[in-house]
C-alpha cells in the first residue's frame, strides 16, 4: 500500500475531520527525549513499535485536526495538542485545555472547528483553529450525567450529520439493575442535535434520543466507512451460574466482552443489547447441557419465565465475543477498513491475568457495500495479537501504579500514514506508540 493512499483513505474514516492534504510523515525509529517503553513486549510478524510520547498523566484518547496534530485526552489533567516535525516525532506540546475534570472523551466535527470534550457528569464544546491550536467559547451541551462505578464518557460525531454527537453512560455496578430502564440514563448511548441545544444544555437522562441500551460499558466506538457505528463493550466481573439448584463458578472465562454492530445513527434507535440481565458466552465448557456456543446470550440464573432462550430472542447478539476480563477500551479502522484494531486495557481480578494487548480483527466488505468481521460470531478466533505485555500479571489489581506495566487505551490509525497510536494510562507516566504494520 502507497503511502500517499494510506494518507487518503486514512482521513476519509476519521471522524476528527483530517484533511487529505496532510502531509505524510515518516516513521521515526525513536525520538531524542523520550524515555524508553515502561514494558516489555512482543510484536507480530512484520509490526515495528516506537515510543512517540512520554510524560503524559494517564492517557485515555488521542485524536488528530485538520492540521494533522494530534489531541490527546490526558485523565483530569485536560487536552493536550502535539505538533510532529519532519522526522515524524513530536517537536511540540501545548495543553490545550487544563483540568474540569475532563478523563476519557473527545472528538472533533468534520471541518475541526468545533471540540467536544467530558468530564463525568458533563460535555463541553470549543470553538477550535487547527492552525493556532487554540479554543475559544466554552459551553456546556450536555450534563446531568450519573457519578458511580464508570466514569469515562465516550464522544462520537456523527460524520455524516455532524449535528448530532453520540455519548456515552455506563452501568453504575456490576449488575445495576435499574439500568433496564432507559431513563436512569446508565448503561446506554443517547444522541444529541447540538444544534437544538438549550443555552444551559440538555440533561442527559431527560433529553436526547437513545441510540442504543443494555450496554453495560460500551467505553470504545467507530464509525467504518459506510456510517455503521462499531462498539466495544466491557461486560461483568466475578459472575456465577446457578441452574437446577447448582452454583457453578464461571468467572474466569465468562461472560465474554463483546464487539456491537450498534448500527446506523441516522435511523437506529432504541437497540437492546441485553444488560443487565442477558450476558456473552465465551467458554461454552461452563455451560454443560446446553446448545450454547461462543457468542449466545445466557443468564445467571435462568428460571421458568426467564431463559437463556429469552435472551437470544429479545437481545441484539454481538458480532465478535473476546475473551471475557479482556477489557477493550478503544477501536479503530486501518485506512481501508480492512482491520479493525482494538486496544485491551487488561483484566484486574483474572489468573491467569489476560488482555493488555492490541488485538487485530480482519474486515470484509460486502457486496452490498457494508462492512463486517471475517469471522463467524461463534468464532474464538476472530483477532489475533499484534502487540501484547510480555509480563500482564504485573499489570493485574494494582497496575496502574506498577512502573513497568502498560494499560492500553487509546487506539487511532495515524493521518499522515506511519500506522496505529496507542496510548497507556498506566499511573506512572503515560505513554503513546505507534504500531507500524508490514510494509
Amino acid at each position: 500500500m502507497r503511502l500517499l493512499e494510506i494518507v487518503s483513505t486514512a482521513a476519509a474514516l476519521m471522524g476528527a475531520g483530517v484533511h487529505a492534504e496532510i502531509k505524510p510523515l515518516p516513521l521515526p525509529k525513536s525520538c531524542s527525549g523520550v524515555a524508553a517503553f515502561r514494558n516489555t513486549y512482543t510484536l507480530a510478524s512484520g509490526w515495528s513499535a516506537v515510543k512517540i510520547a512520554g510524560g503524559l498523566k494517564q492517557v485515555r484518547s488521542v485524536i488528530w485536526d485538520t492540521e494533522g496534530n494530534m489531541l490527546v485526552l490526558q485523565n483530569t489533567r485536560g487536552a493536550s495538542v502535539h505538533t510532529f516535525g519532519a522526522d515524524g516525532c513530536v517537536n511540540s506540546t501545548t495543553m490545550l485545555i487544563s483540568g474540569g475534570g475532563l478523563n476519557h472523551g473527545i472528538a472533533l466535527t468534520p471541518d475541526g472547528k468545533t471540540l467536544y470534550a467530558s468530564s463525568e457528569t458533563t460535555v463541553y464544546s470549543w470553538s477550535y483553529d487547527a492552525v493556532t491550536r487554540k479554543t475559544s467559547n466554552q459551553k456546556t451541551v450536555v450534563k446531568g450525567m450519573s457519578t458511580g462505578v464508570h466514569s469515562s464518557r465516550t464522544l462520537m460525531v456523527v460524520s455524516r450529520q455532524p449535528n448530532l454527537l453520540l455519548v456515552q453512560v455506563g452501568s453504575n455496578a456490576n449488575f445495576d439493575m435499574a439500568a433496564a430502564n432507559k431513563a436512569t440514563g446508565r448503561a446506554i448511548i443517547k444522541i444529541f442535535d447540538i444544534s437544538k441545544a438549550p443555552a444551559a444544555g440538555f440533561n442527559y437522562n431527560s433529553e436526547g434520543e437513545v441510540f442504543g441500551y443494555g450496554l453495560r460499558n460500551e467505553i470504545g466506538f467507530v464509525e467504518d466507512p459506510s456510517g455503521i457505528v462499531w462498539g466495544v463493550e466491557n461486560s461483568g466481573d466475578d459472575f456465577t451460574r446457578t441452574e437446577n439448584g447448582q452454583r457453578r463458578d464461571i468467572h474466569t472465562d465468562n461472560p465474554a466482552e463483546k464487539l456491537n454492530n450498534l448500527g446506523d445513527p441516522l435511523k437506529t434507535r432504541d437497540a437492546w443489547y441485553g444488560y443487565p440481565t442477558c450476558f456473552t458466552v465465551w467458554n461454552p465448557a461452563n455451560f454443560p447441557n446446553s446448545n450454547l456456543k461462543t457468542g449466545s446470550h445466557f443468564v445467571v440464573s435462568p428460571n421458568t419465565s426467564y431463559t437463556d432462550a429469552t435472551c437470544n430472542t429479545q437481545a441484539i447478539a454481538p458480532r465478535l465475543s473476546f475473551q471475557a476480563h479482556s477489557a477493550p477500551i478503544w477501536n479503530t479502522f486501518d485506512n481501508e477498513a480492512k482491520n479493525m484494531y482494538v486496544a485491551f486495557h487488561g483484566s484486574w481480578n483474572r489468573q491467569p491475568a489476560t488482555g493488555f494487548k492490541v488485538v487485530q480483527i480482519p474486515f470484509t466488505k460486502l457486496a452490498n457495500g457494508t462492512y463486517d468481521p471475517v469471522a463467524p460470531a461463534d468464532s474464538q478466533k476472530g483477532y489475533s495479537d499484534i502487540y501484547s505485555t510480555n509480563n500482564p500479571g504485573s499489570c493485574t489489581a494494582n497496575g496502574l501504579t506498577q512502573s513497568n506495566c502498560v494499560r492500553l487505551t487509546a487506539s487511532s490509525w495515524d493521518p499522515a500514514g506511519r500506522g496505529l497510536f496507542v496510548g497507556s494510562d498506566n499511573s506512572a507516566e503515560g505513554e503513546v506508540f505507534i504500531l507500524s504494520p508490514p510494509k
